[in-house]
């Protein structure tokens, strides 16, 4: 069976746009989908648990907009800011390891 000359990878289409695999330009665009996919995250579980910005704020001595920049993906938050959050609306973290 022949290829489709018209279809590119999708690996492709982000080299093209953000540069290869391990240069600086990468690295930027997967640290910043990182934030917003880790945003989208954060800001799920906490309106699952009925919890509004400024109360998950109130609940890890932040403010309503660092709250909110999380959740826009414009800041990566540290593990450690995680877990407090996860903490704060009652949730639960885990580890696990996947057999290959």
């Amino acid at each position: 069976m022949q290829a489709n000359p018209n279809l590119t990878s999708y690996s492709a289409v982000l080299a093209k746009k953000h540069g290869e695999l391990g240069t600086p330009e990468r690295e930027e665009f997967n640290n910043q989908a990182r934030a917003y996919y880790m945003g989208l995250i954060l800001q799920e579980a906490r309106k699952e648990e009925h919890v509004t910005q400024a109360e998950l704020a109130r609940r890890i001595g932040a403010n309503k907009s660092y709250i909110s920049r999380i959740e826009n993906g414009l800041i990566d938050p540290s593990i450690s800011t995680v877990l407090r959050i996860i903490d704060a609306l009652g949730l639960k973290f885990e580890l696990s390891r996947t057999l290959a």
